[in-house]
């Protein structure tokens, strides 16, 4: 039963995948939209940020080797779950006026979220890349490990996304609590000051969060040149593919009484 209702979501899938491009395409559009620099923001945004907290707190955390990039290793990865999963949350609501009147399929308008935020965060690593050749950091083998936290993130933000996109439709709110949570999440992280600042009371706010060891992993590869540990790797993919499993049902499962509260 479940390799059938698989099948008939790949097959789908397949289906609207140059729709799917299309709507991909339509919200980097929206996003850049009113931009005088464009898509060109996708790289003066991080740098910019960069350059401000680089200022603040490099003189707080002098111990913070090459702070630039374990910033932004970090932040880059964090905006991406953040704007992918508040976007896809949106969509729903934002494409009704489309899928009232003609079918589509509604879990590509949360695909296309996320990934529209995916495209600007490959984008944006061309600015990490660049501060890494400035500051003389290492190009190793591994960050074409990177791929796969990259991977998970992605899965973890399309699930987020699903179940934010499920609740927004029938509590309105739900919005304005999720950016609460977001602001929250970046704060318990350690993306612009170091892990061991938090007293160790705390420190399973670190060990238990998947989009902090999705994070690890990258710093991993990009900051210390050297593979990420199985722990930060099984544990954010298991949470992925769990938030996937549990946004898929509960789109599905609600996706038809949608009409009733847009």
């Amino acid at each position: 039963m479940v390799s059938l209702g698989f099948n008939r979501i790949m097959d789908n899938f397949s289906k609207y995948r140059s729709l799917l491009s299309e709507l991909v395409r339509r919200d980097i559009k929206i996003k850049y939209r009113r931009s005088v620099l464009g898509v060109l923001w996708s790289l003066l945004d991080p740098l910019l940020n960069m350059i401000v907290l680089t200022i603040v707190f490099s003189t707080l955390f002098h111990r913070i080797d090459n702070y630039p990039i374990y910033y932004l290793s970090a932040m880059l990865a964090y905006t991406l779950f953040r704007s992918g999963s508040t976007q896809a949350m949106r969509s729903i609501i934002s494409s009704s006026g489309i899928w009232k009147v003609v079918y589509v399929p509604k879990y590509l308008y949360v695909l296309s979220g996320v990934l529209s935020n995916f495209v600007t965060y490959v984008i944006s690593l061309v600015i990490l890349f660049a501060i890494m050749f400035v500051l003389q950091v290492k190009f190793t083998v591994f960050i074409l490990f990177a791929s796969l936290p990259i991977l998970i993130l992605i899965v973890m933000t399309i699930g987020v996304g699903l179940i934010m996109a499920t609740l927004n439709v029938f509590f309105r709110d739900i919005e304005h609590l999720y950016g609460v949570f977001c602001t929250l999440l970046m704060y318990a992280m350690p993306i612009f000051y170091p892990e061991d600042i938090l007293p160790a009371s705390f420190r399973f706010i670190q060990v238990y969060n998947p989009v902090y060891q999705v994070i690890k992993a990258l710093r991993d590869c990009f900051l210390y040149g050297q593979l990420y540990s199985y722990y930060s790797i099984l544990y954010s993919a298991f949470f992925a593919v769990l938030f996937l499993a549990i946004g898929l049902f509960m789109f599905y499962k609600l996706q038809d009484k949608f009409i009733l509260y847009v």
